[in-house]
């Protein structure tokens, strides 16, 4: 059962060190997101699940480690070789950085080109057993200005403004609509991780409150929680 999700950017920029001069932008949407693990914390899950895009899908255990020197600082988390990519490396910086008990963690990587009943298929299956709650890393489109990585195209607002009124109003059926093609030609980095999550959200309850957004860089973050209504 889904007790409470937290959705954050995979951005490395969340972390102080790779801010550089997003600092100041970026401050808030750091904030949120250190909030909105303190809201998973407060719903007591027998287990947190990190979710993120990846090449592959794979789980990972607690102890998996990750780096972000690819990305030009030198920020571990975990111990021991890292095997983590990018989105699960920054989910667990995250944990880190707000001191949670990662006994009860594991990590789970979705392909980004996952089809999107494979990825509702699989929020279901996370949340099958016990009190479980998700950590899913997910950005928005790269095409939001002319100077973003992927160019600017008309259509990349308004896709980020839907992710934006589902996650603040959490509604399910509105993330699990979210079309890969256009998510694919738009660059948005979280398509099939937020996907993932309205597979574990499906059939539940839930109040949903969007903490943060931004747009450093013609990126789009955000930063929100679902909480399971009694």
């Amino acid at each position: 059962m889904l007790v409470a999700a937290a959705v954050c950017p995979h951005t490395p920029l969340i972390v102080p060190d790779l801010a550089g001069l997003a600092q100041a932008e970026l401050y808030e949407i750091r904030s949120a997101c250190h909030a909105a693990v303190a809201a998973l914390r407060a719903a007591g899950p027998d287990l947190l699940v990190v979710v993120g895009g990846a090449d592959v899908t794979m789980r990972y255990g607690a102890q998996a480690a990750g780096s972000l020197r690819p990305w030009g600082v030198d920020v571990m988390t975990g111990r021991g070789e890292p095997v983590l990519p990018l989105s699960l490396t920054v989910g667990r910086w995250l944990l880190e950085s707000g001191s949670y008990d990662l006994e009860a963690v594991a990590f789970q990587a979705v392909a980004s080109a996952a089809e999107p009943g494979e990825c509702l298929a699989l929020g279901g299956k996370l949340v099958s057993d016990g009190r479980v709650a998700l950590l899913v890393m997910a950005d928005g489109s790269a095409c939001l200005t002319p100077k973003a990585p992927g160019h600017h195209d008309p259509a990349a607002q308004p896709y980020d403004d839907l992710i934006v009124r589902a996650l603040g109003g959490a509604d399910v059926a509105a993330l699990a609509g979210l079309d890969p093609i256009a998510a694919d030609r738009l660059w948005v980095g979280g398509r099939a991780a937020l996907q993932v999550l309205a597979g574990a959200a499906a059939g539940g309850d839930f109040g949903g409150r969007l903490l943060a957004q931004a747009a450093p860089y013609g990126v789009g973050y955000f930063a929100g929680v679902w909480e399971g209504r009694p």
